[in-house]
């Protein structure tokens, strides 16, 4: 019989030999997922022993992970912002970084504020419901092209009591929306270079969906069609805010102001990477 402290011990030894990041953190989830087990319960209560049921749970996540599949996609969910979100293959894993975003939205609207928010490639819904579950006086509308992803996000909004707020539309970004209908507008579109997604690590490459990934040739294609369809759709003296990748900051700023933006500027992830380009619409164009 292993106990607690044992497994998480071996696990985390094991993932590191694997050449997993974070093989501690990874192994402390799925120990908590097998077992049924809370982190506090790890602490406190160490010398538990697990079943072998229990036992042969943890030793197939693990070598689920070992082979480099996500601890997310393992456990099917993965923890963003301050909420709790079912994943599967059909969406991108949620990343610290994108948590850019939802901190530029909230600092920018009020708790009280009432104001619509479009999502344009919604995913699992990371973004959209991080927004609504602080902002209660908020609506949103999430647009994807996918219909698994859709379905993913539309259990998420009802597990976390936000469906009653939350729209989901199957659809091509913003093609039949109309103009100025939203006062915020938030995307992380696909942004890897076609040819470079081949190099990326094995969690990435072979496990999140790639129509979420590709680009184009130099990955900035989304961008080109994002950028006026986003002005398009804010309301003047709305606000935008996208996910770049750390090198796109200067094309991606340059097509929205282009476009017509205003206040156009990029704001740095927690690993001081360029990770986030927001602006917002004239307000002046009410006539427009």
């Amino acid at each position: 019989m292993t106990t607690l402290v044992k497994a998480w011990k071996a696990g985390g030894e094991r993932l590191k030999a694997a050449g997993i990041d974070q093989p501690a953190i990874d192994a402390r989830l799925m120990l908590e997922a097998a077992a049924g087990v809370s982190r506090l319960e790890i602490v406190t209560d160490p010398y538990r022993e697990l079943t072998p049921e229990q036992t042969a749970v943890y030793d197939g996540y693990l070598d689920r992970r070992a082979r480099r599949e996500p601890a997310s996609l393992i456990l099917g969910r993965k923890a963003f912002w301050k909420i709790m979100l079912n994943v599967s293959s059909a969406v991108l894993t949620p990343r610290p970084d994108t948590e850019v975003i939802v901190d530029e939205v909230l600092k920018a609207f009020p708790e009280t504020m009432t104001f619509n928010i479009l999502d344009l490639g919604v995913g699992s819904g990371a973004i959209l419901l991080s927004i609504l579950a602080e902002r209660p006086a908020a609506k949103g509308l999430g647009v994807d092209i996918s219909e698994d992803a859709l379905a993913v996000a539309r259990e998420n909004a009802a597990n976390l009591d936000l469906d009653g707020r939350t729209a989901l539309l199957r659809g091509d970004w913003t093609a039949g929306l109309g103009d100025a209908g939203f006062e915020v507008v938030v995307a992380n579109p696909p942004y890897i270079p076609t040819a470079v997604i081949d190099t990326l690590e094995p969690e990435v490459r072979d496990h999140d969906p790639r129509l979420a990934l590709d680009g184009g040739p130099d990955g900035l294609a989304p961008y080109r069609l994002l950028a006026p369809e986003i002005l398009r759709v804010l309301k003047p003296g709305g606000m935008f805010a996208v996910e770049i990748g750390h090198d796109q900051s200067a094309a991606v700023e340059a097509l929205f102001r282009e476009a017509g933006a205003s206040g156009v500027r990029t704001i740095q992830d927690l690993g001081l990477r360029d990770r986030v380009v927001a602006g917002s619409k004239n307000p002046l164009e009410a006539g427009a």
